[in-house]
């Protein structure tokens, strides 16, 4: 795993993650003030959408291949849009310091509408920014995964994510052993730089592309005849 990608990946994910036990915070105090039978689909929603988070982000940070990262980002994040827009549609520009000594009725009385007030702009900040968050996983992700396909890993997609590398980088795993290249005859070594040269493939040979080591460049090279 190229150690800048894994840095800023899992950076993203505590972020993540902080935004998401927020918002669980918060749901579970209106969970004991408004169910049964206050404001209860709201409610329920708002402990589901962070679990759910929580939870995918504990999977996939031990199991991860691109297309189930994008996958599962794309259906988080559909919840946070949800959750941002009820939010939304819940408290409106309601400004909270004029609430004043207005209460909200609860499930066994009443609590102060400022206090709630305040609670549910937490909650529509934290989800907006979540929804960003996973909107950005999914764009990096799929650019990240579509640059290691042209570099040469056709299954970058079934690969484990740690073997993505970041922008400016060369996919591969630091450790991922190079075996020695066979010489063949006509074979001409290229070392291809990011300044978007190209390269000159000569009449019956094919190009084979080897990851470098450590997000360094690949070994590009041409070899006589076809390979399937």
């Amino acid at each position: 795993m190229t150690v800048l990608f894994t840095n800023l990946r899992i950076a993203a994910y505590l972020i993540v993650f902080a935004f998401s036990t927020t918002v669980l915070g918060i749901a579970c105090n209106f969970a004991k003030l408004f169910l049964p039978h206050v404001q209860h689909d709201f409610t329920i929603f708002s402990l589901v959408a962070p679990s759910v988070t929580i939870l995918s982000l504990l999977f996939l940070l031990q199991f991860a291949q691109p297309v189930i990262e994008v996958v599962a980002h794309a259906l988080v994040g559909i919840l946070w849009l949800t959750m941002a827009a009820w939010t939304s549609d819940i408290i409106g520009p309601t400004q909270c310091y004029q609430l004043g000594s207005a209460t909200t009725p609860t499930n066994n009385g009443s609590m102060s509408a400022r206090s709630y007030c305040y609670q549910m702009k937490v909650i529509e900040a934290f989800s907006w920014a979540t929804f960003i968050a996973f909107f950005g996983f999914v764009v990096v992700v799929i650019s990240l995964t579509s640059r290691a396909v042209a570099f040469g890993r056709r299954f970058a997609w079934q690969e484990h994510i740690s073997q993505l590398g970041w922008y400016g980088e060369w996919p591969g795993f630091p450790t991922e052993a190079i075996y020695p290249r066979p010489y063949y005859p006509g074979q001409h070594p290229y070392y291809p730089h990011m300044g978007g040269n190209y390269i000159n493939q000569m009449p019956g040979h094919s190009v084979v592309i080897q990851p470098g080591m450590g997000g360094g460049m690949p070994m590009i090279s041409q070899v006589p005849g076809a390979i399937a």
